[in-house]
Order: structure tokens, then sequence, then C-alpha cells
């Protein structure tokens, strides 16, 4: 886990009552996460997460909670921003918020846990509710391209070939150029987009199991979220909920669970089931990359315990020699 930025409960008082959100009573900081810090604080009135941002500025912000906002508005599960009430220090309704001096937001906190041995069911879920979120965001009127997109990986790659060894550097390469000529196809540039999670793993979705049959109680962390693919978010989602996380190997039972429940909302292009493949790829690419930038050029925090990029090596070499399309 990561605590860049160390937070008092005295210090973040004053900022709740500014949100109206009743007396503080407990702050304590939240386990997982390597981007922002995170709080877990209850206060007298209800439970919320705090998030100082640490690499996002001011001027990107407001992209990610108001499509937050958005999405919960239109009925999808997700944290919904807290915004200043009259007579706090601050605009009435500003879901932007600062704390010593670092941009920082406040939600609700969800209830339940995360399912980190997920079954068909909860695959489903995940799907379905996916689906649903990529409709609801289509009217969203703000727009921001994936960050950490096809341009990062070709900017990135280079910083950390330094430090891959000869079959590794091969394959980050190799992969890389596959992902240039993808986007450069007809059939990449006609897939359907929209605002995309873009790092829907386990740990990103909660579920409450109590009193029978698990339901999804909501998508949370939306702070890697853009405008891309759809298909892109499907990938990535895969690459985590539907493998054996041992080996990377993908599991049939629940990908096949996944991809029908989502294809109940929405229906999937010929691009999107011919590339399919492609973007799982992708996804593997994506997190291989950043678990290398974080793990061998990591910046400094009072916790911090970066991810094994081992494991996305793994998935991608999996990804690439058994391909697992669209079942029909």
């Amino acid at each position: 886990m990561a605590v860049y930025t160390e937070v008092s409960l005295d210090e973040a008082a004053p900022l709740f009552e500014s949100l109206g959100l009743g007396q503080l009573q407990t702050i304590t900081a939240c386990a997982g996460g390597i981007e922002n810090t995170n709080y877990f604080v209850d206060t007298d009135q209800g439970r919320y997460v705090l998030t100082l941002f640490e690499r996002l500025s001011f001027e990107q912000l407001p992209f990610y909670l108001h499509l937050m906002k958005h999405l919960a508005q239109h009925g999808i599960p997700v944290p919904e921003p807290q915004a200043i009430v009259a007579g706090g220090d601050g605009p009435p309704g500003e879901i932007l918020l600062r704390l010593k001096d670092k941009p920082a937001a406040v939600v609700n906190r969800l209830r339940g846990r995360s399912e980190l041995a997920p079954t068909p069911a909860h695959c489903a879920a995940v799907g379905e509710t996916l689906a649903r979120m990529h409709l609801a965001g289509r009217d969203f009127a703000r727009s921001q391209p994936n960050l950490r997109g096809l341009a990062w990986w070709n900017e990135t790659v280079p910083v950390v070939l330094p430090h891959l060894d000869a079959s590794q550097s091969r394959l980050i390469r190799s992969e890389l150029a596959y992902q240039n000529h993808i986007a450069a196809s007809s059939g990449w540039q006609a897939l359907p987009r929209g605002p995309i999670h873009a790092d829907l793993f386990r740990d990103n979705v909660m579920f409450d199991s109590e009193g029978g049959a698990p339901e999804l109680t909501g998508f949370f962390d939306f702070y890697f979220a853009g405008c891309d693919s759809f298909l892109f978010d499907i990938g990535v989602s895969l690459n985590d909920w539907c493998i054996h996380l041992d080996s990377g190997a993908h599991d049939a039972a629940r990908a096949d669970a996944f991809l029908a429940a989502y294809q109940t909302v929405r229906r999937l292009t010929p691009q999107e089931r011919t590339l399919l493949p492609a973007m799982q790829r992708a996804g593997a690419l994506r997190f291989w990359i950043s678990r290398l930038w974080d793990f061998h050029l990591p910046r400094e925090a009072a916790l911090l315990q970066a991810h094994d990029p081992g494991h996305f090596e793994r998935v991608l070499r999996e990804r690439v020699h058994h391909p697992h399309g669209v079942s029909d």
C-alpha cells in the first residue's frame, strides 16, 4: 500500500465540515493502491474515502470526478464525489477539493468487500455492470484521452528497457510494434468508444454476500479512466477476472460468463469480436509496462509495496501464444 501524504484527524476535520458530512471520528490509511494516498474516514453521519492525488493535477481531475458523478446519477453503482455545502470553505457544489496543498476528493464508501477468488457468477455481474457503465457514459460531456494508452506505452518502454533481460526485451518490443500496427488499422479505428474505467481489477469492485447470492455494490478507483475503446476496457477486465493468477492462463468458464452477461446489455460489433484477442494483449502490455515502471523507478512513500511486474509478463505471454475470443 502507499501513503505519500500523511493526514491527521485534526487536519482532515475542517474539510469534512465544509462538506456537511458531520463530525470526524476516525481516519485510517487504506491498504492497497500505489498511485494515490487513500484514507478510510468515519464520521457521525457515515463512512467515506478521502483521496489525495499524488500524480494527477487540479487540471486533470475534473474529468474523473465528474465522470463518477455522472455515472452515479445514471444508476451505475460507483462512489459519488461529495460537494462543498453552503457556508463551507469553498464554492458550494465544488467536488474537487484541496488538502495539504494537494488536490483531494471525498466519496461515499461502498459496502461489502472485494472478491479475490471470483466465480463465474461474480464475473457475470462485473460484465453486465461494465456494459451498463459503457452505455451510461456515452452522453458524458467531458473528454480526456486514456493517459496510460498507446502514446504512454511508446514513451515508457524505452525507459524500462534497460531493466529487462534479452527475452523480456524481445517480447516487449515485438508487442509494442504489434499494438502500433493494430492501432493503425481501420478495424481498430472503428471500435465503439467512450469513457472507460481502464483498471477494473478484482480489488476495484465490491460485493456484498450477506443474505445469499453476491450483490455487486460498486466499481471504484476511476483515476485511470479515460476515453478509449470499450473493447480495451473489456480486455483489461478479462485479464484479471478471468485468468488463473498463478499462471496467467485463460479461465474459459469465467470468461464466457463475463462476455455473455456483457452482451445481454451491449452486443459486441464484428470488429470488436475480431479484435478482442489483440485488446487482451494490449491490456497485458499496458500493465506490464506500468508495473515495470513502478518497480524499477519507484517514488518515495511512507508505505509502498510495488506490484510484481512478472505477473503481467506471464499474462502477455499467455495471450500471445493462446489467444481467446468470444464464444458463439
